[in-house]
């Protein structure tokens, strides 16, 4: 029998493939539309130490998996290239600026049209990522992107049609770890 938490060390050292026989380098390489409709790669990207309701097939972190991308370099060095792909998909980019930031790129007005409204499952996407990159030792790089949202979210809730809930943004703040 299959070992999950192994193979998902193997599909992010770029020697296995996910469930659906994709590699890690074929999937950031997808063209946003291919990673706006499909539905079953952002949990290998992105792994929780929960299961997925959406995609069985999923991996699901343990002790092991953690460890061994808190501790390998290789691997959060992919998972930061995953970062940096779903950043481009939503039209942002990580400037290596101390600390990291996190700013609207180029396409960002286009791109937005895509995630930036009303329970949008992008936004379930991005609570996913938040969470999966604090667990996996990229803390300094969720802790910018949930900076970027912040601002988003307070310039949203001006708004007279805020395209980011409350609701939404507690969950975001949730997977960071931070308070009120």
């Amino acid at each position: 029998m299959s070992d999950p938490s192994r193979e998902l060390v193997g599909f992010y050292s770029d020697t296995g493939p996910d469930s659906r026989g994709r590699f890690l380098r074929e999937i950031q390489n997808w063209s946003d539309g291919e990673l706006e409709i499909t539905h079953d790669y952002i949990q290998w990207l992105f792994p929780l130490a929960e299961r997925s309701g959406f995609n069985l097939n999923a991996p699901i972190l343990n002790a092991y998996t953690i460890n061994r991308f808190r501790s390998d370099a290789d691997l959060r060095r992919r998972l930061q290239t995953s970062l940096i792909r779903m950043l481009a998909f939503y039209g942002l980019e990580m400037l290596a600026t101390m600390p990291l930031r996190v700013a609207c790129a180029e396409s960002f007005p286009e791109r937005a049209e895509n995630w930036l409204m009303p329970s949008n499952h992008n936004h379930l996407r991005i609570t996913r990522i938040l969470k999966s990159l604090c667990l996996l030792g990229l803390e300094d790089q969720a802790s910018a992107l949930f900076r970027f949202l912040e601002v988003l979210y307070k310039m949203e809730s001006a708004s007279p049609s805020p395209r980011i809930s409350l609701e939404t943004f507690g969950y975001w703040r949730s997977a960071v770890g931070t308070g009120e």
